[in-house]
């Protein structure tokens, strides 16, 4: 097989970078664009000074009063909020390790990630803090830290936000944290004025972002300042042309807590001095046109749910795009008719990039003078190898579908805590073995084909069928189950399982009643299917792909 091609007018490699850690990064654009804002979010924004400022507080905190060591993991529980990059870069600046959290996630899937991660701290906003209380014991966590969502918001709308949250909407549940500190008074206790950054290596750890595991249990993907300060590079190489310093405007729907927003629309964003206008809320699609119309955006990254409700939108489509000029798609497939839809409205070119969070996450991404959506994902970014093997490890042929294999400096030095897991996904010569199938096409470019497991992709977000089984399998009226995935209209995939009864009266609503309890919204299933038996191999192994036709 062929190398792959390269982007025009890129360089081939890297050479060395520029930063050792993500918190030199930060301070070096500070020091560049102190007044600049850093964030937008709910009317409100932070500037690099006081994002610095603020920051050092709160790392102060960790270490001085909590007496946090280096390499200590701190859990961060909460959508996109002005107070998670203060958290963030407070948690990095100490020398600690991040473990990002998805603030949706049921008790068993938190504390099963606290328990793994080890983490002796959780940064949580209040809305889902009633969760942590029910989720701590047995874990090593020693101390919460409580923020609510009007935190970051200056006077009186901090407390006006605050006040609507809890008591209008009535969405922060009672809780009883015994110790737990609020966020604001943390930062008080934390002096900006004696804190000095601990000395961090670029090979040390920085972030432990899960990743679902075919044995149904999440795994720690262990990023370091090396992987991800690469990753940025690569992607300031592609995307440098349109997201200029001191100028770029980034819309951020996606979590922070998902591994692509975080590094392009935080740690990217951050190291050219650009500001990042954050979505708390993505769902409530009128609400983020409206903040779309308030800030001079000049690009958008995205999912193909998000893009496609957006160009149904009325409100979207009388929006100024003059000064927009780089929209692109990750997470999940772009479908070629919401690209179509897409640049119709905007004008713009939907680019399509590939990556994992094994990746820090960019592997491959279209290039920019693409003038239409290209069905592939386009070609390595700089530094990084690509490779299509069959299942013993050797490279196919020129047209032969293989498994997309990734060697480069944003590959993650393994899994937490998982010799085995890691060995399993990593070739003696350094390559990681992605699970994902895929070919090169005549002019060069990565194509995806298929997926080597079973996963499934709802609006972006990985679903593994052994959990949804591991969990259904517990209901007492369950026999056998299976998961696989179904194309969806609105989000892409859909989960279904399908059941073999143990109490014949068991009924399907009772059965997603049991799921919602158990599992984060978008891995409950919404197609529940019975059946008397399940097809299996000679071996007894389930065979999903069966299940994907008629009983």
């Amino acid at each position: 097989m062929q190398d792959f091609a390269r982007h025009p007018d890129l360089p081939a490699t890297l050479g060395d970078l520029p930063y050792a850690s993500l918190g030199e990064m930060l301070a070096k654009t500070v020091s560049r664009y102190p007044q600049q804002p850093a964030f937008h979010n709910m009317g409100g924004s932070l500037s690099y000074r006081l994002l610095d400022r603020l920051s050092a507080q709160f790392a102060d905190y960790l270490a001085s009063s909590l007496k946090l060591q280096p390499g200590d993991r701190v859990a961060v529980m909460m959508p996109n909020l002005m107070q998670y990059p203060v958290a963030l870069y407070g948690i990095l600046r100490a020398g600690l390790v991040v473990v990002n959290v998805n603030p949706l996630y049921t008790v068993r899937e938190l504390h099963h990630q606290l328990l793994d991660s080890g983490a002796a701290a959780i940064v949580v906003v209040a809305n889902f803090a009633a969760v942590v209380e029910q989720a701590r014991a047995g874990t090593p966590l020693k101390h919460v830290i409580v923020t609510e969502v009007g935190d970051m918001l200056p006077a009186p709308k901090r407390w006006l936000v605050n006040a609507v949250v809890k008591h209008v909407k009535k969405m922060v549940p009672p809780y009883r944290l015994s110790g737990a500190v609020a966020f604001r008074r943390a930062l008080a206790a934390g002096q900006a004025g004696r804190w000095r950054d601990a000395a961090v290596q670029a090979d040390d750890l920085a972030i432990l972002q899960y990743t679902g595991g075919t044995t149904g249990l999440s795994k720690g993907a262990m990023l370091s300042h090396r992987n991800l300060l690469a990753n940025v590079e690569q992607a300031r190489l592609v995307l440098g042309k349109e997201l200029r310093d001191g100028e770029a405007v980034v819309a951020t729907p996606l979590p922070l807590y998902h591994v692509l927003a975080l590094t392009v629309n935080c740690f990217l964003v951050n190291r050219i001095g650009g500001a990042s206008l954050l979505i708390t809320n993505p769902r409530d699609i009128p609400g983020m046109v409206a903040e779309l119309g308030k800030y001079p955006v000049n690009a958008f990254i995205g999912v193909n749910t998000l893009f496609n409700a957006l160009v149904h939108n009325a409100e979207f489509l009388k929006l100024d795009f003059s000064g927009w000029k780089v929209s692109i798609g990750g997470g999940a497939a772009v479908q070629r008719a919401v690209a179509d839809a897409w640049q119709k409205v905007t004008g713009l070119t939907l680019l399509e990039g590939y990556g994992l969070t094994e990746t820090s996450p960019l592997v491959s991404v279209n290039s920019l003078a693409n003038t239409a959506y290209s069905g592939t994902v386009g070609l390595p970014v700089p530094d990084t190898e690509v490779r299509l093997r069959n299942d013993v490890g050797e490279d196919v042929a020129d047209g032969e579908p293989g498994e997309v294999c990734v060697r480069g400096p944003q590959v993650m030095s393994g899994y937490w805590q998982r010799p085995e897991e890691t060995a399993k996904v990593f070739h003696a010569d350094g390559f990681f073995a992605t699970g994902d199938i895929g070919v090169r096409t005549a002019d060069g470019m990565l194509k995806l084909v298929d997926r080597k497991k079973d996963m499934v992709l709802v609006s972006g977000f990985n679903v593994y069928p052994n959990e949804i089984e591991d969990v259904v399998a517990q209901h007492p009226g369950v026999r056998e189950v299976a998961c696989i995935g179904v194309p969806d209209e609105r989000s892409g995939e859909a989960v279904k399982i399908v059941v073999v009864r143990k109490d014949p009266a068991l009924q399907a609503d009772e059965l997603l009643r049991f799921c919602r309890d158990n599992l984060t919204a978008y891995k409950v299933p919404r197609h529940v299917e019975f059946r008397n038996e399940l097809p299996k191999s000679n071996v007894g192994k389930i065979l999903r792909r069966e299940l994907r036709q008629p009983a």
